[in-house]
């Protein structure tokens, strides 16, 4: 086993770089380093030096974690050392040239830890998306994760798996046994029903889940010059878009990200709809109309109450949003907003916030935040539902149920993940 380093903080000038190992060589290269091992999990201000030379790289404290008690379950260790560039260059310069030592792929240490059973894989991606989290919502989500939630259901729902397939292999092993009664298919069913409505619920859960991972998409729609850019440009308190008088100056959608009460809410700038004048703006017409049909909210903006075209999809949430309120009062039934003046953006924005919190929660009881893991759930289920059809013969009741089993531990990684493991930890950055 190689021993690994990499910067655990970010590029560039700052106060305080954490660089980190994990590996088999930790130790020597320690005490090359510092003159001596440091005492475990103590900080330990040194002088770091270069093995040899003995010219000093500089000074800074280092911690030591011995194996199997790490984050990475090897030896660890970790340097805090200045910020500058050329510091950290001259610190990982001389850790690149000691011998047993390369530097750490994207999300090898997450990778070590989930190999030597320090989390799983759930955990594993619970902190990837930790590091990418935006809001509060996104954050509380991703702790609830990463701290171990999903792993200790997936336990108990497979703890009651495995009851019901001793429940059936013992009708099967020892049925020609004199003291062993026939087969009560009611005890198995009443183990796994109680499994599958905990499994039925948790998969209602998860769209919102998953959407609170991407954002609460909001298409901001409507004909030529009826203030969208302008809009966008407003609630995101920049310039992002383009403001012309002339139609179709918006081509392609321009997205701002807002943080608003906790919840991630993209809000899309589109081409005008109309009949488009040249193909370029026809081609950004379209997109709009494929690109709706995924968000979950579509702000229909017009200054004058202008209808909604048949071209947009049925089905569409939809907020009719009269534009330049300065100007003129908004129809009955329209949220009036003015960029000019910012008269009636909060009230727009706590409406989309509200609708945002309905659609995707707050993340504090969230389980299946993925698709990997909804897919795993949902075959889990189908298998058990079908352990639970008919009067089947033992033998497919208990492949039903070992399907069942492995379909979860597919979540947690316990089974079936070699193919999946390079997808997750290759989103990690390097040094995590």
């Amino acid at each position: 086993m190689e021993t690994i380093f990499a910067p655990g903080t970010g590029a560039g000038r700052a106060a305080i770089a954490v660089i980190r190992l994990s590996g088999p060589a930790v130790q020597g290269l320690l005490v090359a380093l510092t003159g001596a091992l440091p005492a475990p999990r103590v900080a330990r201000y040194v002088t770091l030096r270069e093995p040899g030379a003995g010219e000093t790289l500089d000074q800074g404290l280092v911690l030591f974690f011995p194996s199997p008690q790490s984050p990475t379950g090897e030896d660890y260790a970790e340097l805090h050392i200045h910020g500058g560039q050329a510091v950290v260059n001259g610190v990982l310069t001389t850790l690149a040239r000691f011998p047993g030592l390369r530097a750490a792929e994207p999300g090898e240490f997450a990778r070590r830890g989930f190999v030597n059973g320090k989390l799983d894989l759930s955990q594993a991606e619970g902190l990837a998306d930790l590091i990418d989290a935006e809001t509060e919502a996104q954050r509380r989500q991703a702790l609830r994760i990463a701290g171990g939630a999903l792993r200790r259901r997936v336990e108990g729902w497979r703890a009651s798996v495995i009851e019901a397939c001793a429940l059936v292999e013992a009708e099967l092993d020892f049925s020609d046994e004199a003291d062993v009664g026939g087969f009560d298919r009611g005890r198995l069913h009443a183990v796994l029903a109680p499994l599958c409505a905990e499994l039925r619920a948790a998969l209602r859960e998860a769209p919102a889940s998953e959407r609170l991972r991407e954002g609460f998409l909001v298409m901001i729609m409507g004909p030529p010059n009826a203030g969208k850019s302008t809009l966008l440009n407003a609630l995101a308190r920049r310039d992002l878009a383009i403001v012309s008088p002339t139609p179709g100056t918006t081509r392609d959608m321009i997205e701002a990200h807002l943080d608003h009460g906790g919840l991630p809410i993209t809000f899309a700038d589109t081409a005008g709809l109309r009949e488009a004048a040249d193909e370029i703006e026809k081609i950004g017409v379209d997109r709009v109309l494929a690109r709706v049909e995924t968000a979950d909210l579509a702000l229909w903006l017009s200054a004058g109450g202008e209808a909604m075209p048949d071209a947009v999809p049925d089905g569409v949430e939809t907020l009719k949003v009269s534009t330049k309120a300065d100007l003129s009062p908004p129809p009955e039934g329209w949220l009036g907003v003015s960029a000019a003046n910012g008269a009636g953006l909060p009230a727009l924005l706590d409406e989309v916030a509200r609708r945002a919190k309905t659609r995707l929660g707050d993340g504090g009881s969230a389980l299946v935040s993925r698709e990997r893991h909804r897919r795993a759930l949902t075959a889990a289920l189908a298998a058990l539902e079908e352990a639970r059809a008919g009067e089947k013969d033992l033998e497919f009741t208990a492949e039903d149920l070992r399907s069942a089993a492995r379909a979860l531990g597919r979540i947690v990684g316990a089974v079936d993940v070699e193919h999946v493991l390079d997808a997750v930890f290759s989103r990690f950055c390097i040094g995590k």
